[in-house]
């Protein structure tokens, strides 16, 4: 794998170096801020969108659907923040503090969910709780129930039912950054407090709890960040939220103006999570001192506590990866003959080529980027960072219609010059193409390959560069040359992390992408919303696979820097 990256004829190192190689010291700065220019720059026009006058459309929304946007918008976020929580700490404390059967197999397999997009999760669930379903199916047998006047069952396609579905998916985050906080806590702490006089449960809520307290809101706010992204669940067990009425109002009543206020609106909820989850924090610290050799001592479960343990960590696994994994294969199996036709291998290819792209494409930014604040930690380089890192915090939709208004405005003035200067019609060059898609998906998922460069290039020592610069090589040598071979697991999660994502990404695609380009995540939302499940499952199970790529890697990484 290393020769992989510091191979010359690589294309990530070939590319990285027609893109650095010439920037001057003191040029990183001027590039940063560039970047974060043109990543800012969709989120700026949405915000600029609340001073537009977009006429009687937004009184008419206010006086019918707005309420029940903010309404189910809140009880989303209020569902799925209550669920997350519980199931994604208690999980993490049974597999980091607590023994017993299988405990070690669920340290990762309680990751696997991250690989499904709640979408999938809910075309799966309707079709197998359906009325002609499996299940009722399965019950209607047994019991002779002749129809539902004989038996009443849950209506899944309720907020209640996308509640169940995110809360399944969406876990993980709580439960990856509570388990790492646990890992990394003090076992005098644990021990003091035990001979103090706590009991296991004492130890936890009054010592444990409090001190991981930072790496679970910061989970927390993972998860209902992507609640409030969420598109496919909302729309398919039609919910109203804000992206199901951006998506409406723009296509469907045709009216932009009024479609980037209702985004602007929903920024306001992200921005208000983050701001609230910095005031809770304040000036408070957590400091934890451990020793790299030290081992948190682990509570042997014996009977039906053993059991007990064993059914809160296995359900979410199985509700959330096994259960709607299983039943895919199924469908898969069962319609073999016509699962990798209806232009699989086309749409396959599309969604590669477009996940490759971006994740070279955000890899090579995030290399500037993260080097550049290494080299230059101005105010001006840490604005720009922090400005292009805002993306990941802002829905796919947002981001879908900030772009599609001043790309489209370009466009047309482009356009418009080279038919009145030069008599040429050339359409639109931007908007409806890959290229406005691919920017899209790198205003989203920058972000997500930055954080993982700049963890990777936090680890090399200032004094490596040093004794490179008094050798004579240049910031863009030593970057290249020394940094990027240093750097070869942080780059790979990177791309990893950017690929899959991009894989499983439906609201920006699903608004941006030029005609007659479909990839398997729209194919799956097609076919769903036609109750065409049979035919979605060999896509929908293709997104499942390779979303299990990154969350396998994760997890043997934590393995592995568990052992060390």
């Amino acid at each position: 794998m290393n020769n992989l990256f510091m191979n010359e004829s690589n294309p990530i190192i070939s590319n990285s170096r027609n893109l650095i190689n010439y920037l001057p010291s003191k040029g990183w700065t001027a590039i940063v801020v560039i970047i974060a220019v043109l990543i800012a720059t969709p989120i700026l026009f949405v915000v600029s969108s609340i001073f537009i006058d977009a006429g009687t459309i937004w009184k008419h929304l206010a006086e019918t659907v707005l309420t029940s946007y903010i309404l189910n918008s809140l009880l989303l976020m209020f569902g799925v923040g209550i669920g997350v929580l519980i199931i994604g700490i208690a999980t993490a404390w049974l597999v980091t503090i607590c023994r017993f059967w299988g405990c070690r197999w669920f340290e990762w397999l309680l990751l696997l969910p991250l690989s499904a997009p709640a979408y999938l999760l809910a075309y799966t669930y309707t079709n197998m709780l359906d009325y002609y379903g499996p299940v009722q199916s399965t019950l209607r047998s047994w019991f002779g129930w002749q129809n539902y006047n004989d038996y009443w069952f849950p209506d899944i396609r309720s907020v209640w039912g996308a509640i169940v579905m995110l809360i399944l998916v969406l876990y993980p985050y709580v439960y990856l950054l509570a388990r790492t906080a646990f890992l990394e806590q003090s076992i005098c702490t644990l021990e003091a407090s035990r001979s103090l006089g706590c009991s296991p449960w004492q130890s936890f809520f009054k010592v444990a709890l409090p001190l991981a307290r930072p790496g679970i809101m910061a989970g927390l706010a993972l998860a209902l960040m992507e609640t409030l992204n969420d598109f496919g669940t909302v729309k398919y067990f039609g919910v109203n939220t804000f992206t199901t009425g951006i998506y409406d109002t723009w296509f469907g009543l045709g009216e932009r103006e009024a479609a980037a206020q209702l985004a602007a609106f929903l920024m306001l909820f992200i921005f208000t999570l983050i701001l609230l989850e910095l005031w809770s924090r304040r000036q408070a610290r957590y400091y934890q001192n451990s020793s790299p050799k030290s081992h948190i001592p682990r509570y042997q479960l014996t009977s039906w506590r053993a059991i007990l343990a064993w059914l809160v960590c296995f359900l979410p696994f199985f509700g959330g990866f096994l259960a709607p994994s299983l039943y895919l294969v199924d469908l898969v199996i069962a319609n073999a003959e016509t699962a990798l036709e209806n232009n699989f291998f086309n749409l396959a290819n599309h969604s590669l080529m477009v996940s490759v792209v971006t994740a070279i494409a955000a890899l090579i930014l995030s290399l500037i980027m993260a080097y550049g604040k290494r080299l230059q930690d101005n105010f001006f380089m840490n604005a720009s960072v922090r400005i292009a890192a805002l993306g990941y915090a802002i829905p796919g939709s947002v981001i879908a219609v900030g772009i599609l208004i001043p790309v489209g405005r370009l466009d047309n003035a482009i356009a418009n010059i080279m038919e009145q200067g030069f008599n040429l019609k050339i359409g639109l060059l931007i908007s409806g193409t890959i290229l406005a898609l691919i920017y899209a998906y790198l205003v989203r998922f920058l972000p997500v390959a930055f954080g993982a460069v700049e963890s990777s290039l936090g680890k090399i020592k200032p004094s490596l560069d040093d004794a490179a610069r008094s050798l004579g090589s240049t910031p863009s040598k030593i970057l290249i040359k020394i940094h990027t071979p240093l750097m070869t697991g942080g780059m790979l999660t990177a791309i990893m992390l950017v690929f899959v994502d991009v894989m499983k990404e439906l609201p920006a695609t699903l608004v941006i992408r030029p005609f007659n380009f479909d990839t398997l995540a729209i194919r799956v939302y097609q076919y769903a919303s036609d109750e065409r499940l049979s035919d979605a499952a060999a896509p929908a199970l293709a997104i499942v696979l390779v979303g299990m790529i990154p969350v396998i890697f994760l997890s043997w990484q934590i393995a592995q820097s568990r052992r060390s």
